[in-house]
């Protein structure tokens, strides 16, 4: 393949101009098969990482006139266009002058996915879109309804990226209890990973106020606190009592829904530690069950193509190629994926690092906790929450985790943690 790409030999075809003057590519579609492009992709990642930048240069004007010969028609070619716009960027973020044939692969400028934000009523709409999201919610709601259970006062840590989307179904639930429902805290950190979905400023503002005009409606008695801390000092502010506000007699739980990739995978164990330290009743972890988070440029582009292919195909089927939250979820995934592909191979702040369950689970134990399961009632409620959407959803256990799938393939993990 390295040498096809030098040589410009007779397994690839040659350009010719088109009639407006673009460059075309003359029998690309013979090309175009998955085996191939992970092979173009693979072997231009490997030429930027040793900043070989006519090899790279070259492997991406290939993969620029199969993906426009392809017209994104289907979820791969849509897939190798984000993974293309990742590798350009790549390019123009490390190579001294990348050149105007890598620049012209990077196609029209893309507004970042979700633009200045979205309204509360269409973030609801984006949620809904899929169970990518409900699944976690569902889930650790349960097992936060059972650690509260019998107990007069829960406070809730939300690290989440969600704007607090999982919380009226909890307080829902806390209302019907038997008894009463508990005093409820949810304490959210101001600073967020800016990643979709982005909610329009007006909205943000309003988010505590709502959800305490709506624990009201339900009977039940809200404070809703923001912690004011940046990204960086998270883990420092979480090992301050008196910042999280921390009470007496109340059940800590701390609720960590599609965050940990956002955190450098350097600095994880420290805010596990931190949390660990706040001695909760209760931890929870949900996030996207891949492995992306090796140093390796070629490694993490065969991981994006080895997952990232799930949610296009499954939006694919879930909804119709004119629907906006659709269009809102692909801009958002390949935004995910030129962050893994063009993001700091250190895993910076910038970066978005993913690691699977089952090496999550690893990483929980050695930091002192224990997986504590969901039970029945709780795997009966996700069955319900997925009967809601297309058929291929489902969902399996492997040890004290859960498992969100599509078409039998791993998507989402959710785990419930106690302290040893």
């Amino acid at each position: 393949m390295e040498q096809e790409l030098r040589s410009g030999g007779p397994a690839l075809p040659r350009p010719h101009s088109g009639s407006g003057g673009s460059i075309c590519f003359s029998g690309a579609a013979a090309l175009v098969d998955g085996p191939r492009i992970q092979q173009l992709l693979l072997h231009c990642a490997a030429a930027l990482e040793s900043k070989d930048v006519t090899l790279a240069q070259q492997a991406m004007w290939v993969l620029n006139n199969i993906v426009g010969s392809s017209q994104g028609d289907t979820p791969n070619s849509r897939l190798t266009s984000a993974l293309l716009r990742g590798l350009v960027a790549r390019a123009c973020r490390t190579c001294v002058s990348p050149g105007s044939s890598a620049e012209a692969a990077a196609g029209p400028g893309r507004s970042r996915a979700g633009g200045n934000g979205i309204s509360a009523t269409e973030l609801a709409e984006y949620v809904d879109l899929t169970p990518w999201h409900r699944f976690g919610f569902t889930a650790s709601n349960g097992a936060i309804l059972r650690a509260a259970a019998g107990r007069p006062a829960l406070h809730v840590v939300d690290l989440s990226v969600t704007h607090c989307m999982q919380w009226p179904t909890l307080i829902d639930a806390l209302s019907k209890r038997a008894g009463g429902p508990p005093a409820l805290r949810i304490s959210v950190p101001r600073a967020r990973p800016a990643v979709p979905p982005l909610l329009a400023a007006s909205d943000a503002a309003l988010l505590g106020p709502r959800l305490a005009n709506f624990a009201k409606s339900r009977g039940v008695r809200l404070d809703f606190h923001v912690i004011d801390v940046k990204n960086a000092e998270l883990a420092s502010v979480l090992s301050d009592r008196e910042a999280l506000e921390l009470r007496d007699g109340e059940a800590l739980v701390v609720n960590c829904h599609s965050w940990l990739r956002h955190v450098a995978p350097g600095r994880r164990d420290g805010l596990l530690d931190a949390v660990r330290a706040l001695e909760p009743c209760l931890v929870t972890v949900t996030d996207e069950d891949a492995d992306l988070d090796s140093p390796s440029l070629a490694s993490r582009i065969a991981g994006c193509l080895e997952f990232h292919w799930i949610l296009f195909d499954a939006l694919d089927t879930c909804a119709p190629r004119d629907s906006t939250r659709r269009a809102e979820q692909e801009a958002a995934l390949a935004q995910k994926i030129e962050s893994v592909v063009a993001g700091d191979d250190g895993g910076g702040a910038a970066a978005e690092r993913s690691e699977c369950g089952a090496r999550l689970s690893e990483r929980m134990r050695r930091r002192g906790f224990d997986g504590v399961g969901f039970g029945e009632e709780v795997a009966a409620e996700v069955r319900r929450l997925l009967g809601e959407h297309a058929n291929g959803w489902g969902v399996k256990t492997e040890e004290d985790m859960m498992v969100l799938t599509w078409k039998g393939h791993g998507a989402v993990f959710t785990t419930a943690w106690a302290p040893s």
